[in-house]
């Protein structure tokens, strides 16, 4: 694997670009919003609490649509379906821009969330189907790199926006890269396979159309709040029906999503891969404010400077990630990576730390995440037949919410019950359980398998 990987044609790198500034605008979208709720509602003379579902509604619809993707991109065409959604997501975003009410805001952002659960997935699945195996990490790193950047730059653009300008313009941006995108699309993405007769598993559709989201939104409760009736409640309704779903699929004919897919060698390590290490992103991004904040008294905006650093460090080294795991295979970068981020998130807890070096262990930290996370992802599209890459990324994609949701779950558990003791020793006992996800990561990094070898 250490030989020269195949050059990538121009119009490869068209699609990565095109399909990446889809990501990127959900990406932002799903972050960028959290900074202008207090504005909304002194704006709207709403609460709180009504304001909130600005942020809850996108990420509760994107979880409803994604389950679908595999199914409209082979029934309609990947193409059609991802050029669809971005058209709705910036119509969405013009009716963000406009709302004179909340409920017309919620109900845009709605809208958003369902089309950015299928433009990530869809891209990625064009990418993959249109890419040799050994061009994968390089052409994934790029789209990563948009992935990263958008949560990493939304709360710093979110910011300048709302102060200078308005917090309408978080959603006016959308709408010329958006077109733009959208007529790039015509011209380079590649043309559609449809199979009309393919029919929708209603019953699957069902199941993981409710069981999904409703797990996500009490997850996302107890990481907001912390542990309540109503969300422990959603929680164990969505992981029942999940668990449901995949019972009906492994016995169904023609599934919603195809898990048999986790038959293939190394595709169920690197689907585990991704959520491991997704927990240990998305644990990371709960507990490391609360620390710098409480523990060593940084102001809010040091603290989002922190953040912001991590997400910085990822984007950085994504594209990076994709040659070495394009170079060398995805079991030795992601293996490199997982070590990175054990070390470095060992490092971020350590009592004697000072605090000025916390700024590059945490640059350093955001490369580990990439480093390990981009390669499963890779790892899991070269596992599969290219007529099998929609599913794919509907499951690698589930699973890094999954892994994300895990995270902020556990992260929240452990700090409730060690604070009642010792806040220090609560802040010590999350940064061991980021340590065990990286050490998860590196396990089932060993597991990863070299890309199929098939036409291409």
């Amino acid at each position: 694997m250490s030989s020269a990987p195949p050059s990538i044609s121009l119009r490869l790198w068209m699609v990565a670009a095109v399909t990446g500034s889809g990501a990127f605008m959900a990406m932002l979208d799903s972050t960028v919003a959290n900074l202008a709720i207090d504005t909304i509602s002194r704006e709207f003379g709403a609460p709180l609490a009504d304001v909130q579902w600005i942020a809850t509604s996108y990420l509760i619809t994107l979880a409803l649509s994604l389950p679908l993707t595999a199914w409209l991109a082979r029934r309609f065409g990947s193409s059609r379906v991802w050029v669809a959604a971005i058209l709705v997501f910036v119509a969405a975003s013009v009716l963000c821009g406009i709302s004179r009410d909340l409920t017309t805001l919620i109900v845009a952002r709605s809208l958003q969330g369902l089309a950015a659960g299928l433009m990530v997935p869809v891209g990625q699945a064009m990418l993959s189907e249109a890419a040799n195996r050994q061009q994968l990490g390089r052409l994934m790193g790029t789209v990563g790199f948009a992935v990263a950047l958008g949560p990493a730059l939304g709360p710093g653009l979110g910011g300048v926006l709302i102060d200078n300008l308005s917090w309408r313009w978080l959603f006016w941006i959308n709408v010329p890269v958006g077109i733009i995108a959208a007529v790039a699309a015509k011209y380079v993405l590649p043309p559609d396979e449809v199979s009309h007769a393919n029919r929708l598993d209603t019953i699957g559709a069902i199941l993981i159309g409710l069981g999904l989201p409703l797990a996500l939104y009490g997850s996302a409760g107890i990481g907001a709040i912390g542990i309540t009736t109503s969300s422990t409640l959603s929680l164990t309704f969505g992981i029942i029906l999940t668990i449901s779903f995949i019972i009906h699929a492994r016995r169904s004919r023609t599934p919603l999503i195809d898990i048999r897919l986790f038959r293939r060698a190394g595709f169920a390590a690197a689907v585990v891969t991704a959520s491991v290490t997704g927990a240990a992103m998305y644990g990371g991004l709960l507990l490391i404010p609360l620390f710098l904040q409480d523990s060593l008294r940084q102001s809010p905006t040091d603290a989002g400077l922190m953040l912001f650093l991590m997400g910085l460090g990822s984007a950085v080294i994504l594209p990076i990630a994709g040659s070495l795991t394009d170079r060398y295979g995805a079991l030795v970068v992601c293996l490199v990576g997982s070590t990175i981020l054990l070390l470095s998130t060992a490092a971020f807890f350590w009592p004697s730390t000072l605090p000025l070096a916390l700024a590059s262990i945490l640059f350093v930290r955001g490369g580990g995440l990439a480093l390990a996370q981009m390669p499963a992802m890779t790892a899991a599209y070269a596992a599969v037949l290219k007529n099998e890459t929609s599913d794919a990324a509907t499951i690698i994609n589930i699973a890094q919410r999954l892994g994300g949701a895990l995270g902020a779950i556990t992260t929240v558990i452990v700090l409730e019950q060690a604070a009642t003791t010792d806040n220090q020793l609560a802040y010590g006992w999350g940064g061991a359980l980021l340590v065990a996800f990286a050490v998860a990561s590196m396990v089932t990094s060993t597991l990863l398998k070299p890309p199929l070898i098939q036409s291409d």
